[in-house]
């Protein structure tokens, strides 16, 4: 039976950790299907700065990846007993494909081309203080390229749009650029010390961070700028 004071099957705080627990899991294995190819090709490159180009193209199936991920991770049932991340994994995938390709690719280009200045700084006979603009200015590409990446899986933006939003956001929302700069060192850090095997296995909760950290620049890009 049920009534006022019952809940419903499926409403308790231990269906939705299962729910949540669920989705997670879908979500990371769809994450490592999608990316698995370049993701072994990256595992098995010698940390070489003449590398860099190659890591950028191994790179190039996480964009789509991990946008089809936040869309998944942002767009469930309310419905427990109707969870689907699957075919929302899928869905999201195929729609944002080419919105996706038109943000990432340029990214991780101007991100290849910084590294690969500063590993041959040396070599450029260039004073070493350059090193420091160039860091910032990968920062900056890296902060914007991952608003983009978060905006253009959740909203539907021309691609200039989506760049201008990008770097206003890391103005109007201090908090998310903040928590965006922590959770790319962490990403830095565990693939220094441990692999990019080890990141990628943290796919899923690493893309949920980011949905959280972006939750605050989501809210006003949905009240502000979509009618």
């Amino acid at each position: 039976m049920s009534g006022p004071g019952r809940r419903e099957f499926g409403d308790g705080p231990l269906s939705r950790a299962a729910a949540a627990v669920h989705i997670l899991l879908v979500v990371e294995l769809l994450l490592l299907l999608t990316t698995v190819p370049g993701l072994v090709a990256l595992v098995l490159l010698d940390r070489d700065a003449s590398n860099l180009p190659l890591v950028a193209v191994c790179l190039l199936p996480v964009g789509p990846a991990v946008s089809a991920a936040l869309h998944a991770l942002r767009h469930q049932r309310r419905d427990l007993t109707d969870l689907r991340p699957a075919a929302a994994f899928r869905r999201a995938y195929r729609a944002n494909l080419p919105g996706v390709l038109r943000v990432w690719v340029p990214t991780l280009a101007w991100l290849t081309l910084i590294a690969v200045n500063l590993a041959h700084l040396p070599a450029a006979a260039v004073p070493a203080w350059w090193a420091v603009p160039l860091a910032l200015v990968g920062a900056g590409v890296a902060l914007v390229g991952t608003n983009a990446l978060v905006i253009v899986s959740l909203f539907a933006f021309r691609t200039r749009d989506v760049v201008r939003l990008a770097g206003y956001f890391l103005v109007r929302t201090p908090g998310v650029t903040v928590g965006n700069i922590v959770l790319l060192g962490a990403a830095a850090g565990v693939t220094a010390v441990f692999s990019e095997a080890v990141l990628a296995l943290l796919g899923a909760v690493g893309v949920l961070a980011l949905l959280r950290i972006g939750d605050p620049m989501i809210d006003v890009i949905r009240r502000e700028f979509t009618a």
